[in-house]
């Protein structure tokens, strides 16, 4: 399910995929996946896996009118089963009934903090069995997430799908399209980003009819200009509401208007009204064909909708700028994606030029930050010239425009680069830069840096340039205030690892010169008192031979101990042999393969030494395994670790256990660990350790 969520699956699929996977690992005839609407008055009928009535089809939407098992789960938030439903009024347990099944169980889907819906599955005469409302509620709060995350991931891509095509109008509309061309595309794109089966825009007359302006089919665009009597229409409903409104049968609407519906097979619509400077100038709609409603989200989504196009309809050029609005917040939620997801800081100053690029828009574009030393260092670059290298520390000299932007910290232009010295100007004019354009960024009060832009036409960049490059400045500034912090903070992680290891290798260096030494010399001089003593003083030689004896466990004790704190044969033969030293010393039989070269960094070793550690020690003390598989081996400048036991699984890190040291410590190093530990199956414990800082 985490698969289909990261490769963008609709929710569909996600809600197929938790029914097919309930049924499976449940071992169910049947698995049902609902959801309730917002007023808990509702629920519909999402995947269906198994045998089932035909009547719960997906999509199908029931009254909770009565007892029944979602009413139950709803009303309680926990799992129910109902053992007999032959007595329960309601139109589910009725349609339940008539097809023979009597008994369900199940459990609720808790999304957000909220009763989302359910998971359930049913039975015509066996029993259910003992606690299996409760082996659902287990799987719900697992599949709550992928649930969650691809609601999330579609409220996004549904955010972008509407920008876009918002866009796509905004350019008819900037490009002098006629009216109806525009009306044509906005009924089209509405259609399209629904998703549904035609649309209509249409502009309210002055006599009571109204007028469709832009009509959109599946066969392409039709009914433009017709009139039609608002009487039975949504538009009409939508006339004495001034709010959204459906139609969710025409069968049973009067008028010609609805005739005409009919007679071009449409069965619901949706619409949602088009103010134009504060009167009613029309309506947007939408229509299904089919006998499914259209969704309950779509008067939303539509009413959003109208809302950015009435302005393209009103004024183009108002709505031009609406766009670039919701342009540069689309460029914002990117580069926040990107930090949020903890992406290296190279990679947000990338970002953040790329999106700068296509803002304004511009041939090329830079991002460059201000050092103590008076110099400036390119970050980031979109189409940047080829003699400009990334990291590479510039003077600021000459009039170029990070200079001018560092002297006042305001916008700044040079509209040509002849005649102007300075190593700056030599590469923009090397790269076939015209005209640029620099604003600053300040970051935490602080002027951190610049962004530029450029162009290689004989066209300087618009006036408005640096107003536009400001204000996406103030935008990102948060974003790479974020990421700095963020870098901050992984770099103080790892510098709590590597000092916490400096004391773990001083200690046992201490111990293995100090403490050890000195018990060693002492068993040896207790060893030379033993064999001056006369034989006759038989008493006094045992007793030596056992202060020997007791003094040599103390000193292998500490051994250990210095083992255990630092391992000196890590430091000494490197990783390999003291992976081989852990496998012989393990109660466990462990199969060991470790395909590495030569010596790694010092951290990567101790990583890769306590994962392995950890993990036989866990093995032993918990895991009843008889046999554990351990594989070392290097990808592209990473070092995988993975170990496999046997066991009864069971392993969680939530639980304080070592295995969260482990992942902080993975973690700390720009690494992953993951961890696959289910009952009965054993657990594998995957850690990726990259040899260079790829934070």
């Amino acid at each position: 399910m985490a698969t289909l969520v990261a490769r963008g699956a609709s929710s569909t699929e996600v809600f197929e995929a938790v029914a097919e996977e309930v049924a499976q690992v449940l071992h169910l005839t049947n698995a049902v996946v609902c959801r309730f609407d917002d007023e808990g008055t509702v629920v519909t009928v999402l995947a269906v896996c198994g045998e089932h009535p035909e009547t719960f089809a997906p999509g199908s939407r029931w009254p909770l009118n009565g007892p029944s098992l979602s009413v139950e789960v709803l009303r309680t938030g926990r799992p129910a089963r109902i053992e007999d439903c032959t007595h329960l009024s309601g139109s589910l347990a009725a349609e339940a009934r008539e097809h023979g099944f009597c008994r369900a169980a199940g459990a609720p889907i808790i999304v957000d903090g909220r009763v989302w819906g359910v998971i359930s599955t049913s039975s015509p005469d066996a029993p259910l069995p003992d606690g299996l409302e409760d082996r659902l509620a287990e799987f719900t709060e697992l599949v709550a997430t992928a649930i969650a995350n691809s609601q999330a991931h579609e409220e996004v891509t549904r955010l972008l799908q509407e920008q876009a095509a918002l866009r796509r109008v905004a350019t008819l509309v900037a490009q002098g399209a006629a009216p109806s061309d525009v009306f044509a595309a906005v009924s089209a794109e509405v259609a399209e980003l629904v998703p549904a089966d035609a649309a209509a825009l249409t502009r309210f007359e002055a006599d009571g009819t109204v007028t469709a302006l832009g009509g959109w089919t599946r066969g392409g665009y039709a009914h433009v200009g017709t009139r039609f009597a608002r009487e039975g229409t949504v538009s009409g409903l939508i006339f004495k509401t001034r709010q959204t409104g459906r139609i969710d049968n025409y069968e049973a609407e009067p008028g010609s208007a609805a005739a005409t519906a009919r007679e071009m097979g449409w069965h619901s619509s949706v619409g949602a009204p088009i103010t134009v400077e504060g009167r009613l100038w029309g309506v947007l709609a939408v229509v299904s064909t089919s006998d499914r409603p259209l969704p309950r989200d779509t008067e939303r989504r539509l009413a959003e909708f109208t809302e950015l196009v009435a302005t393209a309809v009103a004024n183009a050029e108002s709505h031009e700028a609406l766009t670039r609005l919701a342009e540069e917040q689309a460029a914002l939620r990117r580069v926040a994606t990107l930090v949020a997801q903890g992406a290296a800081p190279a990679d947000v100053f990338e970002a953040v030029s790329v999106e700068v690029g296509r803002l304004i828009p511009a041939d090329a574009a830079g991002l460059s930050r201000y050092e103590a030393d008076g110099t400036v260092t390119p970050l980031g670059g979109f189409r940047i010239g080829s003699n400009i290298h990334l990291g590479e520390r510039l003077a600021i000299e000459g009039p170029t425009v990070a200079r001018l932007v560092f002297e006042t910290g305001r916008p700044a232009r040079i509209d040509g680069y002849e005649g102007i010295p300075g190593r700056g100007a030599q590469a923009a004019r090397e790269a076939g830069w015209r005209s640029t354009v620099g604003a600053p960024l300040v970051v935490d009060g602080r002027l951190w840096g610049v962004i530029s832009v450029a162009s290689t036409t004989d066209r300087p960049l618009s006036l408005d340039t640096e107003a536009r490059l400001s204000e996406f400045t103030e935008l990102v500034a948060t974003a790479i205030a974020n990421a700095e912090s963020r870098a901050e903070l992984d770099a103080s992680r790892a510098r709590i690892v590597a000092s916490a290891d400096a004391t773990r290798r001083r200690i046992e260096r201490d111990l293995h010169d100090g403490a050890q030494q000195q018990l060693v010399s002492l068993a040896l001089e207790l060893r030379a008192a033993q064999t001056s003593v006369p034989t006759e003083l038989r008493d006094h030689r045992a007793e030596l031979s056992q202060a020997v004896e007791r003094l040599t466990s103390v000193i292998d004790e500490l051994r250990e101990i210095a083992r255990g704190i630092h391992p000196a044969i890590l430091a000494q033969g490197g990783l390999g042999p003291a992976l081989k030293t852990l496998a012989r010393r393990s109660p466990i039989a462990v199969e060991l393969d470790v395909r590495t070269e030569g010596r790694l960094p010092e951290h990567v070793e101790v990583a890769a030494y306590y994962v392995v550690s950890e993990a036989l020690t866990n093995a032993a003390k918990h895991a009843q395994a008889s046999k554990v598989r351990v594989d070392v081996d290097l990808r592209r400048r990473t070092l995988h670790v993975a170990v496999r036991d046997d066991g009864v699984g069971g392993a969680d890190p939530a639980g304080g256990s070592g295995l969260l040291g482990l992942r902080d410590r993975a973690e700390a190093m720009g690494g992953t660990m993951s961890l696959e530990s289910r009952g009965s199956s054993g657990t594998s414990l995957t850690v990726e350790l990259p040899l260079a800082d790829n934070r």
